[in-house]
Order: structure tokens, then sequence, then C-alpha cells
């Protein structure tokens, strides 16, 4: 529970500091990027503190390479 706090009261306050100089430079579009990219790390976060099982990027990566791989050692050896 205080982690989901301190989480939350982290991302508020980073909101807090980077929001309105976005907004006052009139740079919608990296407002939109950052709003996004901070709510995505915070529910990571949240998601993260409940122990929730996540899944691993490094297993999409094998999965796309590891066929890849295969050929091309199937041809160096």
């Amino acid at each position: 529970m205080w982690t989901i706090a301190a989480i939350l009261a982290a991302s508020t306050l980073i909101g807090m500091v980077e929001i309105p100089a976005l907004w006052k430079k009139k740079q919608r579009k990296d407002f939109m990027v950052f709003c996004f990219l901070l709510l995505l790390g915070s529910l990571l976060g949240i998601a993260q503190s409940l122990r929730w099982k996540l899944p691993n990027p490094l297993d999409l990566i094998s999965f796309v390479f590891q066929p890849i791989s295969k050929i091309l050692f199937s041809w160096i050896a």
C-alpha cells in the first residue's frame, strides 16, 4: 500500500514539475507523449509493487530472433 502511494506521489510530483513547462511552450505532442509514458511507467510500477506477473520483453525478442539465428547458424556450420 505504501509503495503504491509513493509511486503515485512521485508521479504527481514529476507531473507538477514538467507539465506546466510543456503546456506553456505549447508543445502539445511532447505533452501527450510525456503523459503517456508517465502513466505507463506509473502503472507498471504499481503492477510490480503488487507482485503481478509481468511479461519480459526479452521473451518477445528471443521469440522473433531465434528462428533467424538457427537459420544463420545452419549456414555457417
